[in-house]
């Protein structure tokens, strides 16, 4: 099990994160900033109101009115330190603009997180945004949308729900109607929902808080495939408990296809498996199993390779430096990912010879890996460890320092190792020679 939010959010000593929403906002972020404090000085603010119960989760609070006033205050710096506006009625007022811009820019200069509250919700378990909300200031890098599990299943209203007009207007829910996963899931997703005023380039998490039991934590993972198509992750947690189920992120699929195939013969990638090439049936299980991307880094017979998977949508990456090893084709698909547009949590490398591996290994590595986000994960069939790895993508840095004809396993050493139990011996065997792809083709468990 994932064993703190900061990992969960893959939060820095250096963020900038905003926290919006419903249902555990607070104490999200106040749990984040007890984690962060354990390495350095965090600065909390909110750019929308704060309860006055809520300061006591700090080690100091400041009121200012003005950037001015914030003069000298790495000096006062003391474990969580807490900075707001003046009180009202019970509740402080937001920092102005100006003194939000001033922080951010103290805490780049200083290397220091910087935690912002910049939505309200009344304490309820769902929220939906009226025209001035949520005040996200325009610099911040990660944005942690919080929504409370517990509203699913009530009758859609005032008492689940703050603007429940408008959640309904967002949901397709008339008041009154029950809510369902579903319609949580069109809020989170819509522009102007859980995607509202969320500046540009920033990484967006959706924070499924209050799985207090199994049904709502299978209701939250019923939700995972609709909410990756807008946020980076999507996290699964009981705060109150202190506990994080799964933190689900898109996992790319890396296709090695580069070899010349000199102990076969021929090119391996473009044997018949099936009634399709090698290539294709690996390519297409993993766009079965959901990895996205997915990138086919081919060198000797490249033409032939890329006509082969022409019809799916995968990637293909030239690794020029084939010849020098299966290193150089690690490097080029890693380098690929990270230069994606869309965010990754990790990558499966999978191998061209190998077209009997099948979607339901891919995915159980990929949920073994949302339950822990461990560096690798990797199956083990019959005490042997088998084919294909997935690598987080904290490893990734490592794959790009590996050389010559060696694999992922080179940084074994560096990183735990999640083992995934495994039975099916098909996935010990690779084609290496002509005998070994008559025995592929000829065994009817294939």
């Amino acid at each position: 099990m994932i064993t703190s939010i900061e990992q969960a959010l893959r939060a820095s000593n250096s963020a900038c994160i905003a926290f919006i929403g419903s249902g555990g906002k607070t104490t999200a972020m106040f749990q984040l900033a007890r984690e962060l404090v354990k390495h350095t000085s965090v600065i909390v603010t909110t750019s929308a109101h704060l309860g006055a119960w809520q300061i006591s989760f700090a080690d100091t609070h400041f009121v200012i009115e003005s950037s001015a006033e914030m003069e000298g205050l790495e000096s006062k710096l003391q474990g969580i330190t807490l900075i707001t506006g003046a009180f009202d009625e019970g509740r402080t007022k937001p920092l102005d603009e100006e003194s939000l811009n001033w922080l951010n820019q103290f805490c780049k200069a200083h290397t220091l997180p910087l935690l912002i509250e910049a939505d309200g919700s009344r304490q309820k378990p769902l929220k939906a945004w009226a025209e001035h909300e949520p005040p996200i200031p325009n610099f911040v890098e990660q944005v942690v949308d919080v929504v409370g599990l517990t509203g699913l299943g009530k009758p859609l209203g005032d008492e689940v729900a703050h603007r429940a007009e408008i959640f309904s207007t967002l949901s397709d829910l008339s008041i009154g109607e029950i809510i369902t996963p579903e319609a949580m899931a069109r809020v989170l997703i819509h522009s102007k929902g859980g995607q509202k005023n969320i500046p540009m380039g920033a990484r967006k998490i959706a924070l499924l808080n209050q799985a207090d039991n199994h049904e709502l934590q299978a209701m939250a993972h019923g939700m995972v495939n609709s909410l990756l198509q807008s946020f980076h992750a999507v996290v699964i947690s009981s705060l109150q408990e202190e506990k994080i189920f799964a933190v689900h992120e898109p996992v790319a699929g890396i296709i090695l296809a580069a070899g010349a195939s000199v102990r076969f013969g021929e090119p391996k990638q473009l044997l018949n498996w099936k009634g399709e090439t090698f290539v294709h049936a690996v390519a297409r299980t993993a766009l079965e199993a959901g990895l996205s991307p997915v990138v086919i880094v081919v060198g000797a017979n490249d033409e032939q390779i890329t006509a082969a998977v022409v019809n799916l949508n995968v990637v293909i990456v030239k690794n020029e430096d084939w010849k020098s090893g299966q290193a150089s084709s690690i490097k080029a698909g890693v380098s690929k990912v990270i230069n994606s547009p869309a965010s990754v949590g990790g990558a499966i490398f999978l191998l061209a010879d190998q077209p009997q591996i099948t979607p339901s290994i891919i995915q159980a590595l990929v949920e073994k890996h949302a339950e822990g986000l461990y560096p690798i994960v990797a199956p083990m069939v019959l005490e042997q460890r088998a084919n294909p790895v997935l690598f987080d993508r904290l490893t990734f840095t490592d794959l790009l320092e590996i050389k010559g004809d060696v694999g992922g396993r080179a940084i074994f050493h560096k990183h735990k190792v999640a083992y995934l139990p495994w039975h099916d011996d098909r996935m010990l065997l690779d084609v290496d020679t002509p005998e070994h792809y008559q025995r592929l083709i000829t065994d009817e468990t294939l």
